[in-house]
């Protein structure tokens, strides 16, 4: 996409206390919205888990308990981050699923906070399109494009990689309707159909 696309864009990312989104806290959240050549606003903040974050967890993103004590619920902070999605823009986030998964399971009884998912671009699933990096993680995918490494595992710092990375990804279609289109049809059947599968033995 070129810059002068008026299309807007929301990025999203939850540090949390393990993966599942059933039962797992998120611990911090950062959240930008932003156009093909300027960021329109952005938000961060640590959160209190009201658990005990595990150790494994820690060893990730490096989040500690006394970082998060005395800081908000994440419900407390739920409308500022529902204000990014006015206007519904398009989210991006890499395996956006588990983000918007953790965050509607915070906002449940509260429908003006639930985040659609009808105009998302994961950009997990945009990479295995690419197919040119060793491997599809966002660390993989910084590296491959020569971003600039601002600290992973923190949300802010993957926000802004996330974008710099989409950015590169999006940059042969005409606009987000088009990234759209491809991701509507399943993976394995446009890899097919581009002739890119490499039989097995």
């Amino acid at each position: 996409m070129t810059k002068s696309t008026k299309d807007e864009f929301v990025c999203i990312d939850c540090e949390t206390t393990g993966l599942d989104t059933a039962k797992d806290e998120v611990i911090e959240v950062a959240v930008v919205r932003f156009t093909m050549d300027t960021t329109l606003d952005s938000f961060e903040t640590l959160l209190d888990p009201g658990v005990i974050i595990p150790e494994e967890s820690i060893k990730i993103h490096h989040i500690t308990q006394d970082m998060v004590q005395d800081k908000p619920k994440v419900r407390k902070i739920l409308p500022q981050i529902s204000k990014f999605f006015e206007g519904n823009p398009y989210i991006v986030g890499h395996g956006v699923s588990f983000d918007l998964d953790i965050l509607n399971r915070y906002s449940a009884g509260h429908p003006s906070l639930v985040y659609a998912k009808n105009r998302v671009i994961d950009t997990l699933r945009l990479a295995r399109l690419y197919g040119q990096s060793p491997t599809n993680s966002l660390e993989s995918l910084r590296e491959h494009f020569n971003i600039q490494a601002l600290g992973a595992h923190r949300a802010m710092s993957d926000v802004l990689v996330n974008i710099q990375v989409f950015k590169q990804l999006s940059l042969n279609y005409q606009s987000a309707k088009d990234v759209l289109k491809v991701l509507e049809k399943p993976i394995f059947y446009l890899i097919c159909r581009w002739g890119n599968i490499k039989e097995g033995p």
